[in-house]
């Protein structure tokens, strides 16, 4: 049986759909690899499966590279020091107790300079669960204080 137009369109909407199930934002270079095929096929319908299949994989898998090393930007684990004006004053949960000058960690709502957990200082002892407020970045840490 040789596929039609319609069944590599209805493949790509399904793997593009699949890519709201699946976090990692891969799945959806197959589907517009396979919807391409889809169209190319409706142009010249006497396209040969193998030809069909060689097309798939060379569309996907140049869509794919083209996302993961040109297009996208390339992303640091955090981005501590660089914008120091972002964190200053932003309130998180301690989420261990912390004496003074000793590490912790604090948790933050929504990311902050590219994570959501940090390692933290604080000048007195603060009880885990306390909220508290980012005064300064030092280096890789915050300073934090009780809010």
């Amino acid at each position: 049986m040789q596929p039609q137009w319609w069944h590599w369109i209805v493949g790509g909407l399904a793997l593009v759909l699949a890519e709201l199930a699946v976090p990692a934002f891969y799945v959806i270079w197959f589907g517009l690899g396979a919807l391409l095929v889809g169209l190319l096929l409706l142009l010249a319908p006497g396209l040969p499966v193998t030809a069909q299949l060689l097309c798939w994989i060379a569309a996907s898998l140049a869509m794919t590279v083209l996302w993961f090393r040109v297009f996208r930007k390339a992303q640091q684990a955090t981005r501590s020091g660089t914008a120091d004006g972002e964190a200053i004053g932003e309130i998180g949960l301690l989420v261990g107790a912390i004496e003074p000058f000793q590490k912790g960690r604090v948790r933050f709502q929504r990311p902050l300079l590219g994570a959501d957990e940090w390692v933290c200082l604080a000048d007195s002892a603060i009880a885990a669960g306390e909220r508290v407020r980012v005064v300064a970045v030092e280096g890789s840490y915050l300073k934090v204080v009780k809010n």
